[in-house]
């Protein structure tokens, strides 16, 4: 089942001769339950893309589809709101709020639009992330791979039709980003999970069951590992 379409997606910033074609007409298809890395140097275009899948940019032209909506015709409300259901995002930073309770930060997206939280879900999440033991903590109180933890926490509570990972180990060292990645996977399994990881680094890459490669706003190679 096809959860996400990109169809003849373009972006270009700035007009006449400053002109820049970040996107050049990305045709994209992903299905339910997939794992899919999408690669490229720096400048490639990926973070780009990204920002359109997550609904933070909009495309110059084309259009995209997540679980059958039009993003491009959500006003800038609307799509935040989308975003916050329907879009898991984990970034690199962690980007979680520093006065909050791990608990709280997680349960926010749900808390926004007033929703009381799964609490049978809500265990599962953060004890199959390793975090059971954190919720009163907070982040400060945290390491590096905690923190990257509690952020995949939050962007899994709504359990979105999509999650977007932005370099999501690519401020962690070697042994705390081999263990996010298997949280990632074990996400991906156990929850039937969709996701999309944007990483410079190869090897990273390769732990997706498909590896996409951008090169100057256009994707040069859709390679399906398994």
């Amino acid at each position: 089942m096809e959860i996400l379409k990109c169809e003849g997606v373009r972006k270009v910033y700035g007009s006449g001769g400053n002109q820049v074609v970040a996107l050049d007409g990305i045709d994209l298809s992903v299905n339910k339950g997939e794992f899919v890395a999408i690669t490229g140097a720096s400048g490639s275009g990926k973070s780009t893309l990204l920002h359109i899948l997550g609904s933070v940019d909009k495309p110059t032209e084309g259009r995209v589809l997540i679980d059958g909506t039009d993003l491009s015709q959500l006003n800038q409300t609307q799509a935040a709101i989308f975003r916050r259901r329907k879009v898991g995002l984990v970034y690199q930073f962690y980007n979680l709020i520093p006065t909050l309770t791990v608990q709280k930060n997680i349960l926010m997206p749900l808390a926004l639009d007033k929703k009381k939280p799964n609490r049978e879900f809500f265990e599962e999440v953060v004890g199959s992330l390793g975090i059971s033991e954190k919720l009163e903590a907070l982040p400060s109180q945290l390491s590096g791979g905690q923190q990257q933890r509690v952020a995949i926490a939050r962007s899994l509570i709504y359990r979105p039709a999509l999650l977007l990972a932005d370099e999501p180990t690519g401020n962690l060292d070697q042994k705390n980003s081999g263990e996010i990645m298997d949280m990632l996977k074990l996400s991906n399994r156990s929850l039937d999970q969709t996701m999309i990881l944007i990483t410079h680094d190869e090897k990273v890459a390769l732990e997706a069951e498909r590896v996409i490669t951008i090169e100057d706003g256009r994707i040069i190679r859709d390679e399906r590992r398994r």
